[in-house]
Parts: structure tokens; C-alpha cells; sequence
């Protein structure tokens, strides 16, 4: 049985992932570029062109489907991480502006990103404030019909290439220099006098990153998201949505994991019969099946709940925490059953292995996570 045939999609759902999977069955790859900046612009140019990415921006009435993000991110995650990437940035680095952005922010940047015309990046992390948001520094104070930004950002994703970034700053001082109040949120171009982008940062599965400075960048007041002081919250409403999806680039990291573990233990003979008839190469294989269908589950729940109306972040935090440690172990069982293949440069569970390595970081750590959850379980038990 598939997961598309379970309850929590919808007859389009099932359409958009036929179509999607033949798309990349036709385009990606799941080896590296040579030239990541220019593989990235590609993706984003043909996932365009192609009509991808109008489902990682709010569609007609403002509404984001979560889950076709995560059918998206799941499936071209299995094809090609970089594609993964580049759709779940276009969706990230526009978010606030989809769930908070004015009729004219919209029809200014929307159209572009969802057309592939404009590389969105999503500006928060600072040297000491990556999972802990309340410890931003980043100033953006009043001048005038508009703000001058002081700070820095890093970690930045799509940093380098990006045409505009979503930056969130604080307009109050916040009391001991740190908390959540006070943090707006801007688009700044990336031609924006006073934004440099300071360091390109190579990490193991290459991907653009960089180090952000702002000095005395002016932003004009039309271009704040919401209310001054709403930013903490924004974010927080951004990472709920594509916390979600991480799960599904998690899962479909794993998916392909498990399709590769398959393919190699029946055609690989040991012992006068193949690796797949050996009871401890089954047990992994079995291990591996269960850990994808319960990320599978939870990650789609998440999205079902979010979709209906509901606040998800608890079941956004379980979601991700289950299905990327989960991909990690998948992964990890994988890149032991090919053997030394699977240490090779080049081989498609070596490149998974350093693929999944970021995600239990990203958009929040696995223990992060976790804190999320015990907070929310607490709450309940009030």
C-alpha cells in the first residue's frame, strides 16, 4: 500500500505527486554538481518553468498546502538533494511574506519566486542566535521613512545567490539584551546598499550558505512584514509550515536509502545465496521499513492538522525529530549493507549520508525539538 493511499490526501494530492515523480524521473540526479551556485539557479529555473514552485507560496486566498510542500520535498529529495533544497528555500525564504505580507509585498515578490524569476533566503541565525531566536542581535533601527539594519546573519541559506532576503531584526531593545519582543521582519534585496555578503560557508553536502553583514542598510518602511515588534511570532509561524517539510526531505532521504538497501542486497551473492536471504540483512531491511513508515505518518499528520487549521507545533517538532533521526539511522544501515561501496565518493548512499547530516540541525536541532515537545506536553498537563 502507498502512503498517497492514505486518508490524509486528497484526490489533487495524488495527481500532483504522479506528475511530480515522472518531472524528476526526467530532470534531477542525485549525484553533485561541479558548480553548486549554478545547479541551484538551474533547479529554480526549471522547477519554475515547470510550475513546482507555485506550491511553495501561498496560492489563491493566501492558503499554503502543507501538504503538497511536503509531497514535493519527498519526492525530490528520493531524486536529488539539491532540488529538495532549492524548492524548500523558494517556500522558506518567502513564507512570511505569503502568511504576512501586504497585497502589494505579494504581487511585488510572490509571482517571481513562484515563476523561478527571484531566489528567496530566509535571514534569522546569527553567530549567537541560531536555535535560540531570543538571543538576535541584528538592530534595525527607525530613520526617517524607513530603517538602517546593523548586524550580522550566518547560516544563511541561498546567502550569495538569493535576490532577496527575509531578515528579522529587533526595532526595541530587548530587556538583558535578549527575548522575543521587539523583532520585526523585512525584505531587503540583495542589492540593498549596505548588505554584503561577508563569507561563502562550505559545509559536506554542498550547498549555497553565507555569512550576511548589514551596515547602515537601508530598508524603506513599506518593505517591514506586518506590525514592528511581530517578527518572533512570523518566524515562529514560517518554521511551523516548513519544520513539517523537513520530515518529508528526512523521509525522502530515507525512501531512497531503502530502495538502494533493496536493490543492493538481492543482486549481491554471499555465502552461495545473496545478502537478502541472510536473516541479519532482513532484520535491518525490516528495521529500516518501519523507521520510513512511522516518519511517513507523523510527518503527514503534521501536515494533514496544519492544513485543516490547527496549530501543529508539537506535532511539526515530533514529525521532524522522528524523521530525521530516524532517515540518519536508515541511512547509516544502508551505507553498511553496500559495504565498502557505500564509503565510495560518488556512490548514492555516501551522497545521502552527507546529505541527511544538516537536516537533525536545521530549522531547529533534534534537541531542540525535543524541548519543543516537553513544553507543549507540559502545557497540556496543566
Amino acid at each position: 500500500m502507498s502512503h498517497l493511499d492514505w486518508p490524509f490526501f486528497e484526490p489533487h494530492h495524488r495527481a500532483f505527486a504522479a506528475r511530480l515523480e515522472a518531472w524528476c524521473a526526467a530532470h534531477l540526479s542525485v549525484h553533485h554538481a561541479a558548480d553548486t551556485d549554478a545547479r541551484c539557479r538551474e533547479l529554480v529555473g526549471l522547477m519554475g518553468q515547470a510550475g513546482w514552485l507555485q506550491h511553495a507560496v501561498a496560492g489563491d486566498g493566501g492558503a499554503i498546502d502543507t501538504r503538497a510542500i511536503c509531497i514535493a520535498r519527498d519526492t525530490l529529495a528520493r531524486h536529488e538533494g539539491l532540488a529538495d533544497f532549492a524548492f524548500a528555500m523558494q517556500g522558506l525564504g518567502s513564507g512570511a511574506i505569503s502568511l504576512a505580507g501586504s497585497e502589494a509585498q505579494k504581487a511585488a515578490w510572490l509571482p517571481r519566486v513562484a515563476a523561478g524569476e527571484a531566489i528567496a533566503a530566509f535571514a534569522l541565525s546569527e553567530p549567537q542566535a541560531g536555535s535560540d531566536v531570543a538571543a538576535l542581535q541584528c538592530r534595525a533601527e527607525r530613520e526617517g521613512d524607513g530603517y538602517r539594519l546593523h548586524g550580522e546573519k550566518t547560516w544563511i541559506s541561498n546567502g550569495g545567490i538569493a535576490d532577496f532576503y527575509v531578515v528579522f531584526a529587533r526595532t526595541e531593545p530587548a530587556p538583558g539584551g535578549r527575548g522575543a519582543k521587539g523583532i520585526s521582519a523585512f525584505i531587503v534585496p540583495a542589492d540593498a546598499p549596505g548588505l554584503q555578503v561577508a563569507e561563502r560557508i562550505e559545509v559536506i553536502a554542498p550547498h549555497p550558505l553565507a555569512r550576511l553583514v548589514f551596515d547602515g542598510c537601508h530598508v524603506p518602511a513599506a518593505n517591514r512584514l506586518g506590525a514592528e515588534g511581530e517578527g518572533f511570532k512570523l518566524a515562529m509561524r514560517t518554521l511551523d509550515v516548513f519544520r513539517t517539510s523537513v520530515a518529508a526531505a528526512a523521509l525522502g532521504f530515507a525512501r531512497r536509502a531503502l530502495q538502494e538497501a533493496l536493490a543492493r542486497t538481492q543482486a549481491r551473492p554471499m555465502f552461495g545465496q545473496h545478502l537478502a536471504d541472510l536473516p541479519l540483512a532482513q532484520a535491518k531491511l525490516a528495521d529500516m521499513a518501519c523507521r520510513v513508515d512511522g516518519a511517513a505518518l507523523l510527518t503527514y499528520r503534521a501536515a494533514w492538522l496544519r492544513d485543516q487549521g490547527r496549530t501543529v507545533t508539537q506535532e511539526a517538532a515530533m514529525a521532524k525529530l522522528v524523521a530525521t533521526e530516524g532517515a540518519q539511522r536508515v541511512i547509516d544501515d544502508a551505507l553498511q549493507l553496500h559495504g565498502g561501496l557505500g564509503v565510495r565518493s560518488g556512490a548514492v548512499v555516501e551522497s545521502l549520508y552527507r546529505e541527511i547530516r544538516a537536516l537533525r540541525i536545521y530549522e531547529g536541532a533534534s534537541e531542540v525539538q525535543q524541548l519543543i515537545i516537553a513544553r507543549e506536553l507540559l502545557k497540556g498537563a496543566v
